[in-house]
C-alpha cells in the first residue's frame, strides 16, 4: 500500500498523476513514482521521499503521454528505496504495475519466475505481478492480468499499463480498495476519491474480483471469466474546499476544530427529542422478534475505532441494557468460533476499508450474526458488505491521527444505544432527557475547544518527556487510551492508557519527577476514587494534569494543571473529555517539530492484515 492514481484522456497525464499523489499524501508513505505511455515506450520515474521531490524531478526531465499510473508506497516488503518504489516493470520494460496490498505467496512465485530466467530488480512482492503478466500469453492486457492473478494469493488493488496496448489501463481489485472516476472523454483510477475530486465527482466503486478496462472513451468491468459486470455510478457530495487546510497549519488541527460540525452532521435528521428516540433506518433491524431475542452486541474495530467501541460498550449497556463485548478485529478470527445467531455485530472503521475489520465482520456473518457497519466513507467495502449501517457524515479526514471520526463514532454509538434501548423498553421520559443531552453536544464541543490555549501551556511542559500516563475510570478509561494513542502517534513520546485503579498494579513504577500523568476525571460516580489516585501520583512527583468538568470542584490545589470541559451526562462525557487530549497531542507534536499530519511509519487506511 498506500496510494494509487491513474489517468487516460487528453491532458498531459503526469500533471494529473502527480497532483493526485499530492492529495493522497495524508495516507502515509515513504516513496513515490509515476509511469506514462510515451511514443517511444513507457517512461518511469520514482524515488524514495516525498511527492514534492517527485514533482520537481518529473518537471525537469519532462514525461510525455496522456495515459499513465502513479503510486505512493508505504513499505511492507523491502525498505523505502528508489528500487522498491512503484511502478514496477517486467524484464522487457514494456509494462508497468502499481499495487496496494500484499502478495502472500510472493516468495514462491519469485523463485518460480527466477527459474524461468525473469530478472528482478527490487525486494518487493509487487514486482512478481509484473513478471506474471509478462509471462502470460493471453491476447489482451486484461486477459493477461486475469491469467496472472489466478495464481496469486493475497490482497490487491492494481493498475497496469502496457506500451503494446496504448491508451488503456487495466485495474483489478481483491481486498484493497480501488475506484474509477468518470470524466468528459477521460477516465481516472484512484485508491481514494480525494485524489480525483478535482476532476470529477462521478465514481464507480469496484467489488472484490472486478477487473476494469479503461480508455479515454469509457470503461467496462468484467469478472475473472471476462463476463460483463454492472456497477452503479455514485456522485460524491463534497468538494476540494472540504480537503483544503484553510487557515489551519495542519489538517489535524483543522479536524479537531471541525468536530462541532462533524457531530452536528452525524446527528442531522436522526434525533427526535420529542419522542425520546433516534431514527436509524439504515440498520435494517426492524424485525421486532429479532430485537427481542437479541442477547449480545459485539463491537469490532482497530486503533481509534476500537477505543470508540469501548465507549460504545458503556453506552449500549447503560442505555439499552444489552451485554456488549468489544474485540480487536485483528484478533477476533484467531479465537475459537461460536454461533452468533442472537448477536448483533457492529464493525467500526473510519475508512470502511480496514482489512482486519473487514475480515472479522465476514467471520461474524459466517457465524450467523447480523452485522452493521459504522463508517465514514460512503461506498466503502464495509458499507457495502454489511447488512445495514450508520454513515458518520463527518466529512473527509485527512490527518493520519483520527480526531473528528472518533467523536462522530462515539455520538453515532450513543444514537444506536438510544435506538436500541427505546425498542427494548427504555422509558420515554428517560429517552427524552438523553436525546436532549445528545442534541446539545455540538454546542458543548464548540465550548470545549476554547481550552486550546490552556492545553498548549500544558504541552510546553510535556515536550521533553520520555513517558506519559493517561488514566481514567469507567466510560472515560477508553478516552485515556485514546489520549495515549494520539500522543504516541504524532509526538513519538511513549504513552500508555490505563484504568486509574490499575495504576497501583504496575504502571506507578514509571512515575518519576515531572512524568506527565493525565487524569480524565469528569463528574461521575467514580470522581472521588479518581481524585484519590491523583493523590498517589502527586506524592511521587509526577506532573499531574486533570481534565475535569465544570462545577465539579476545583482541583488546582492538587493538579499542576486543570482543564475543564462543560458539564454533560457522564455517559456522553467522552465526546468532550477527548478534545483536550487531542489538542495536547497536537501541540506537543508541533513543539517537538514532528510531521503532525504524516507521522512516521503510519498509514491512514490500513488495507493489509
Amino acid at each position: 500500500m498506500c496510494g494509487i492514481v491513474g489517468y487516460v484522456g487528453s491532458q498531459p497525464a503526469v500533471n494529473v498523476l502527480v497532483s493526485g499523489l499530492a492529495r493522497l499524501e495524508y495516507r502515509g508513505y515513504d516513496s513515490a513514482g509515476v509511469a506514462t505511455q510515451g511514443l517511444d515506450g513507457l517512461e518511469v520515474r520514482k524515488l524514495a521521499g516525498r511527492v514534492a521531490a517527485l514533482r520537481q524531478h518529473v518537471s525537469e526531465v519532462g514525461l510525455a503521454g496522456t495515459c499513465g499510473i502513479a503510486h505512493t508506497r508505504w513499505a511492507t516488503h523491502g525498505p523505502p528505496t528508489a528500487a522498491n518504489a512503484h511502478p514496477h516493470q517486467d524484464c522487457a520494460r514494456r509494462l508497468a504495475v502499481v499495487h496496494n496490498g500484499i502478495i502472500e505467496n510472493a516468495d514462491v512465485l519469485r523463485h518460480a519466475l527466477i527459474a524461468e530466467h525473469h530478472r528482478f530488480t527490487s525486494e518487493t512482492d509487487t514486482e512478481v505481478l509484473a513478471h506474471l503478466i509478462e509471462r502470460s500469453e493471453a491476447p489482451t492486457l486484461e486477459g493477461r492480468v486475469i491469467d496472472a492473478l489466478s495464481g496469486v494469493q493475497g490482497t490487491l488493488g492494481l493498475a497496469v499499463i502496457d506500451h503494446a496496448d496504448p491508451g488503456k489501463i487495466v485495474v483489478a481489485r481483491r481486498g484493497s480498495p480501488v475506484l474509477l472516476g468518470i470524466g468528459d472523454d477521460e477516465m481516472f483510477v484512484a485508491s481514494d476519491v480525494g485524489a480525483i475530486i478535482e476532476h470529477t465527482r462521478s465514481v464507480v466503486y469496484l467489488n472484490d474480483g472486478d477487473i476494469a478496462v479503461l480508455t479515454r472513451h469509457g470503461h467496462r468491468i468484467v469478472d475473472r471469466w471476462q463476463q460483463e459486470q454492472e456497477r452503479p455510478v455514485n456522485t460524491i457530495d463534497w468538494n476540494l474546499d472540504t480537503i483544503a487546510l484553510g487557515d489551519h497549519a495542519h489538517f489535524m488541527h483543522k479536524e479537531i476544530h471541525e468536530q462541532q460540525r462533524a457531530v452536528a452532521d452525524t446527528l442531522r435528521g436522526r434525533l427526535s427529542v420529542h419522542d425520546g428516540n433516534a431514527r436509524l433506518n439504515g440498520l435494517n433491524l426492524d424485525d421486532a422478534a429479532h430485537l427481542a431475542r437479541l442477547d449480545r452486541v459485539l463491537i469490532l474495530g482497530c486503533g481509534t475505532s476500537w477505543h470508540a467501541g469501548l465507549v460504545g460498550r458503556y453506552l449500549i449497556e447503560g442505555i439499552a441494557g444489552i451485554p456488549t463485548d468489544v474485540e480487536y478485529a485483528s484478533e477476533f478470527r484467531a479465537r475459537r468460533r461460536f454461533p452468533l445467531r442472537d448477536t448483533l455485530t457492529i464493525a467500526i472503521s473510519q475508512s470502511g476499508e480496514t482489512a482486519d475489520t473487514l475480515e472479522a465482520l465476514r467471520a461474524a456473518q459466517a457465524a450467523g450474526s447480523h452485522v452493521v457497519g459504522l463508517v465514514n466513507v460512503v461506498g466503502s467495502t464495509i458499507a457495502r458488505e454489511t447488512d445495514g449501517g450508520i454513515y458518520l457524515h463527518a466529512g473527509p479526514e485527512i490527518g493520519v491521527a483520527s480526531t473528528k471520526a472518533f467523536t462522530a463514532q462515539v455520538v453515532a454509538l450513543a444514537l444506536f444505544g438510544l435506538h436500541l434501548g427505546r425498542r427494548r423498553g427504555l422509558n420515554r421520559d428517560v429517552g427524552r432527557d438523553l436525546a436532549a443531552a445528545i442534541e446539545r453536544l455540538p454546542e458543548l464541543i464548540e465550548q470545549t475547544l476554547s481550552v486550546e490555549e490552556q492545553v498548549r501551556a500544558v504541552a510546553e511542559r510535556c515536550t521533553d518527556a520520555r513517558n506519559a500516563l493517561f488514566l481514567g475510570r469507567g466510560v472515560n478509561f477508553p478516552v485515556a487510551l485514546e489520549g495515549a494513542l494520539k500522543l504516541k502517534e504524532v509526538s513519538y513520546i511513549h504513552a500508555e492508557g490505563y484504568p486509574a485503579a490499575e495504576m497501583k498494579h504496575g504502571p506507578i513504577a514509571l512515575i518519576e519527577a515531572d512524568t506527565p500523568v493525565v487524569f480524565v476525571a469528569p463528574k461521575d460516580d467514580n470522581y472521588g476514587k479518581t481524585v484519590a489516585n491523583m493523590q498517589e501520583v502527586k506524592a511521587r512527583g509526577g506532573y499531574l494534569v486533570a481534565v475535569t468538568t465544570e462545577g465539579n470542584g476545583d482541583l488546582r490545589g492538587l493538579a499542576d494543571a486543570q482543564v475543564r470541559v462543560p458539564d454533560s451526562p457522564a455517559l456522553l462525557s467522552p465526546a468532550l473529555t477527548v478534545i483536550p487530549l487531542q489538542l495536547l497531542a497536537y501541540h506537543t507534536a508541533v513543539l517537538r517539530g514532528c510531521d503532525v499530519d504524516r507521522p512516521r511509519n503510519l498509514a491512514k487506511s490500513v488495507t493489509v492484515e
